[in-house]
């Protein structure tokens, strides 16, 4: 589990870089943007909204980026908040196909592992610890 535990972090630090990189472009495109229309005279209220709404997409994935990348070096130095952040941040990435859902899934798959549970200093579950009656029959 622990090469699962190292693959994560990895991955997570890969797809926030990706973040941090398409974030960056958002904002030099509403930098484009914003010169193009002001060199076309007077900027209307539909040139500032698409300006600031590619400033703000650029912003969410910025952080959201740098948040991926922090909890991916967590996830490697075995930081019980690193478990806790990368499980929280999976979910969101569930709706981004192909990658993001993939990624959320072994994410999710890694960390909730009674072994991962134990390697982030987390008890497992009661429940695989309880036996059922077939076990009990046996």
């Amino acid at each position: 589990m622990r090469y699962h535990i190292d693959v994560l972090g990895r991955l997570h630090g890969v797809w926030g870089a990706f973040g941090l990189l398409t974030g960056a472009s958002l904002f030099i495109l509403a930098l484009g943007a914003w010169a193009s229309l002001a060199n076309l005279g007077p900027v209307s209220r539909a040139g500032h909204a698409a300006v600031w709404i590619l400033v703000a997409s650029g912003a969410a994935l910025v952080i959201a980026g740098g948040a991926m990348i922090a909890a991916g070096r967590a996830v490697r130095r075995h930081r019980p908040r690193g478990r806790s952040a990368a499980i929280a941040l999976a979910l969101p990435n569930l709706v981004l196909v192909p990658f993001g859902t993939a990624l959320g899934v072994y994410t999710l798959w890694v960390l909730l592992n009674d072994d991962a549970r134990c390697a982030f200093g987390r008890p497992p579950h009661l429940a695989s610890s309880v036996p059922t009656s077939m076990e009990e029959d046996l």
